[in-house]
């Protein structure tokens, strides 16, 4: 990988890039409703798989997945359940089977003379999403998937509480126990094992998030923590509904949405320039402490 910097590297990843963006729903075309951001342009680009959290809805993800398809990158973030029990083997199944899926039927699906490279598929997600994106990485599934080059876990929670995992149960408390072989990243949010009131538990508890996953990977991989965050901080500033409104009332949330989800996404698009495309300008600054970001970075840890 080249580590060339320039000033504009260390920072445009957390803005807007250049790309044009379109925003596609679908539904019937698809084995589940889907929320794809594409870029406009003309050209080959890698896909994502991204997974959503417990009970949210993929479209509140919205400005999210744009911030990533903007730096070219299509983003697809299926709608896997809309009410679930705690056994998260059908969506890691039915995400499985969604890959294999996404060979024939992604390309009518986009922009014209935009073409996917699925030789280049990253399996991505948030919450018990991000633990259905390791269980997919790790193949706990009993569905064949096309194989992943990369694997992102955005504050991944595997349950309640150490010893009350829920199924499939991902952690295994043994340090460097996931043979994944692939390029790793979990991206943590610093008040995600707070409580927001004495009514509920954490959303991200200590024993089963982002830090009990990053210490089970192997290199190369790179955690990083936002301080000052919530669990759904990532999310669209809007979010509608009854259970957009949970988004706000749940967890211990930071002043505002738009500085976490600009750092996801741009360490997002940081990670997968390095890893597939042989460019670590981004995540070198990120690494070496030059890059502006729009928050405070609470802790930053890299496998090599």
């Amino acid at each position: 990988m080249s580590s060339t910097m320039s000033p504009a590297s260390t920072s445009r990843v957390f803005d807007m890039g250049d790309h044009e963006t379109q925003l596609l729903t679908v539904a019937a075309e698809a084995p589940k409703p889907l929320l794809i951001a594409s870029p406009c342009e003309t050209g080959e680009y890698p896909v994502l798989l991204f997974l959503h959290g417990y009970l949210l809805y993929n479209r509140f993800y919205s400005q999210l997945i744009r911030h990533v398809a903007s730096h070219g990158f299509v983003v697809v973030a299926p709608q896997l359940y809309t009410i679930a029990g705690p056994d998260s083997n059908p969506e890691i199944n039915s995400a499985a089977e969604l890959t294999i899926w996404l060979v024939e039927g992604l390309p009518p699906l986009l922009p014209p003379n935009v073409r996917p490279n699925l030789s280049k598929l990253v399996i991505s997600g948030h919450s018990r999403g991000g633990k259905a994106a390791f269980a997919l990485a790790l193949g706990k599934c009993s569905s064949e998937s096309l194989p992943f080059s990369a694997l992102i876990g955005i504050d991944p929670v595997d349950g309640m509480d150490k010893g009350s995992q829920t199924p499939p149960a991902i952690l295994t408390y043994v340090p460097g126990s996931f043979d994944i072989g692939i390029p790793t990243m979990v991206v943590g949010s610093g008040l995600g094992e707070v409580r927001k009131n004495p009514l509920f538990p954490p959303c991200a508890p200590r024993g089963v998030n982002h830090e009990d996953f990053f210490r089970e990977c192997r290199a190369p991989a790179c955690y990083l923590v936002a301080k000052g965050y919530g669990h759904l901080d990532m999310l669209d500033d809007e979010t509608d509904g009854m259970r957009g409104k949970a988004t706000y009332c749940l967890c211990k949330n930071g002043d505002r949405r738009e500085p976490m989800r600009r750092f996801v996404g741009g360490a997002v698009v940081a990670f997968l320039r390095a890893y597939l495309g042989g460019d670590d300008g981004d995540m070198a600054a990120i690494r070496e402490g030059c890059a502006e970001v729009p928050l405070e970075i609470q802790k930053a840890e890299f496998l090599p």
